[in-house]
């Protein structure tokens, strides 16, 4: 959730800000005994469900007024990536520089897909500048939770992701003590040190009431959806399955360059193999459109909503 999206623009560093890591493929291994199949195999080729918990919205300058149809998908929660971002802000009463226009927040949090709102709060489009200025930012976070908006606030999100390769991610830790409960954070593995590895990694600095959205990577091809479902069983196992969340990427790589969305075909086995788990779609407005929805649900309901 950051996370983070994806609109080929300037701001589409959103195109998700981790899009420039190394694109590392991993492999799904089909084990195959006495002609029996593999459970997790076989659960991506049935008919997969398609109901997700939320939408994630990587709120920008040409994305500031999210429409679509999702509640269809089961959908009640809406995870927004910051509402502050390179000191841009989309609060009113926020200090510092203020959006040229904000969102219609009361049409949002209206909305059904709306229910339950995680607000993000400070966070950069450039990751490196965002852990080196994590200081600031918890900071900048902290004033943007106290002020009151018409959303249903269920949770907060400090849009700072992390992963091994941030060599002194520890210190993030105390200082998210600063921010409001429920709180969470995003997590991805771009070295791929494997799940147990990063399950250990995390468990030794993030704070006990922190919870994880594991980015599963399959929109980059860092690996595929049943590997991202082990990595999500091992945290689950160590942090607890309430405390973990995934994130599944609505998007693939563009022939040519950038980001494309994701066929109905791509992504039903994807939120197949994550069946159990409260999952987000990254990202609604940008990825997921009225016509995926409809396609995703079937075509007998493809009329209502806009269909």
């Amino acid at each position: 959730m950051k996370m983070h999206l994806a609109v080929c623009n300037v701001k589409s560093r959103t195109n998700l800000r981790r899009f420039n890591r190394r694109r590392i493929l991993g492999m799904l291994v089909v084990t195959t005994l006495c002609g029996c199949q593999d459970p997790l195999q076989a659960r991506l080729k049935q008919s997969p469900p398609t109901r997700v918990r939320g939408i994630v919205w990587q709120l920008d300058d040409q994305t500031l007024h999210p429409m679509g149809n999702w509640e269809r998908l089961g959908a009640r929660e809406l995870l927004i990536q910051w509402t502050a971002v390179d000191g841009v802000n989309y609060l009113p009463g926020a200090e510092g520089r203020a959006a040229a226009r904000f969102p219609d927040w009361q049409r949002i949090a209206a909305e059904p897909w709306a229910n339950k709102v995680i607000v993000g709060l400070a966070g950069k489009f450039d990751e490196t500048a965002a852990r080196a200025n994590v200081a600031a930012l918890i900071e900048e976070s902290r004033k943007l939770a106290a002020l009151p908006t018409p959303l249903h606030v269920a949770g907060w999100f400090f849009p700072l992701e992390v992963d091994s390769s941030w060599s002194d991610a520890a210190r993030l830790g105390p200082l998210l003590a600063h921010l409001p409960r429920p709180l969470w954070i995003s997590v991805y593995d771009s070295a791929n040190v494997g799940a147990e590895t990063l399950s250990q990694w995390l468990a030794s600095w993030l704070p006990p009431d922190v919870g994880i959205f594991f980015q599963d990577g399959v929109g980059i091809h860092a690996r595929e959806a049943s590997v991202a479902r082990h990595y999500s069983d091992v945290l689950a196992a160590r942090f607890g399955k309430q405390r973990v969340r995934i994130i599944a990427e609505a998007f693939r790589p563009r022939q040519g360059g950038g980001f494309r969305p994701v066929t109905a075909a791509e992504l039903k086995p994807q939120l197949a193999a994550y069946d159990g788990f409260s999952v987000y779609l990254f990202d609604g407005p940008h990825y997921v459109s009225r016509d995926l929805v409809n396609e995703l649900v079937g075509s007998e309901n493809a009329a209502e909503n806009g269909g």
